[in-house]
């Protein structure tokens, strides 16, 4: 949860970023944006001695052509949102990452088996009624939303079927779109319409989208792994909530009273999902006292309490005669 916490965080803070960028549009810094997400999962799998599993892809096909579709997703969702960034859609972005986490509990639901509870359920009814309310004052339908929401969510859902290691499945998934993103790149720079060379600040700064996107997208991963899809679903509401705070304090966006309403109805699904989810995974153990040491029976003894002394195992009888297993032996050997 953290891994996934820190994830949706980090890209709630990129709406910083992107805009910095310009004059570059949203193709060139895809394409950067590939390459050099490339180079830094190629430079921590070689420090991490970690590239011979590249020579045994080839007998893995079925996650091999998983991660192959979720680097196409990914690219796309990329784009997608980068040009929403900077064509001024942030409300827009910000909307299909609220629609997002109802995308994946149904993936979950339908694809995975994974079950909701009825507090979990609550919670996804009132962010279903502010994502309608959202969608309704928008008066149109928000398609870069739908688009943003349906390609991450299936992309999550790939790369859970997938289960494979963070930066494997970012080398995969970076190095399907390696070869169309540094064919354009060599385009625009042979026709001198690359913005790489304008200055060394704004070559350091579209090199830099390589660690931007690899670091959050590798904390997604570990987390995908290791979290149902539901709670994942859930945690991403950070994502646009980070964006929303952003764009109405930081960048001044108008927010209309009817909008802060429908945002309430998300902001507390949200926060009734999380909230049954934390108290579903409090041990039971916690909750009840251990039982005392001389209430267990020799038969018991493996379910003494941590915090508790482990009782002593009942002694044989006086006169008995303790018999040794079979087939052991004594210190001669014999």
């Amino acid at each position: 949860m953290l891994a996934a916490t820190g994830a949706y965080g980090v890209w709630g803070l990129l709406i910083l970023y992107w805009p910095l960028l310009e004059p570059a549009p949203a193709l060139e810094i895809l394409a950067h944006r590939v390459v050099w997400s490339l180079v830094i999962v190629a430079v921590v799998l070689a420090v991490q001695r970690d590239l011979r599993w590249i020579r045994t892809l080839h007998r893995r096909p079925r996650q091999a052509a998983l991660l192959a579709a979720a680097g196409c997703l990914v690219g796309a969702n990329w784009g997608l949102y980068i040009w929403a960034i900077n064509s001024g859609h942030v409300v827009e972005a910000a909307l299909g990452y609220y629609i997002n986490p109802l995308c994946s509990a149904l993936l979950g639901l339908l694809a995975l088996r994974e079950k909701m509870t009825g507090a979990q359920w609550v919670g996804v009814g009132l962010v279903m009624v502010g994502v309608v309310w959202l969608a309704a004052g928008a008066g149109r339908p928000p398609w870069v939303a739908v688009g943003l929401a349906a390609t991450f969510a299936c992309y999550g859902l790939l790369r859970k079927w997938a289960a494979v290691p963070s930066w494997r499945a970012l080398a995969v998934e970076t190095l399907m779109l390696a070869a169309p993103a540094a064919a354009y790149l060599t385009f625009l720079a042979a026709t001198g319409q690359s913005h790489f060379a304008d200055s060394p600040a704004g070559a350091l700064l579209l090199a830099s989208t390589g660690l931007v996107t690899a670091l959050p997208l590798a904390l997604f991963g570990f987390a995908t792994v290791r979290t149902p899809l539901v709670v994942m679903g859930m945690l991403q509401y950070l994502l646009p909530t980070v964006q929303f705070v952003i764009g109405y304090y930081w960048l001044r966006e108008p927010v209309s009273p009817t909008e802060i309403g429908a945002y309430c109805f998300v902001w507390a699904g949200a926060a009734v999902s999380l909230v049954s989810y934390a108290r579903r995974q409090v041990p039971r153990s916690r909750l009840a006292d251990p039982p005392a040491p001389e209430q267990l029976s020799r038969a018991d003894t493996s379910r003494w309490h941590p915090l508790e002394e482990k009782p002593a195992p009942a002694l044989a009888p006086q006169g008995s005669v303790e018999r040794r297993p079979r087939h052991t032996f004594d210190c001669r050997g014999e």
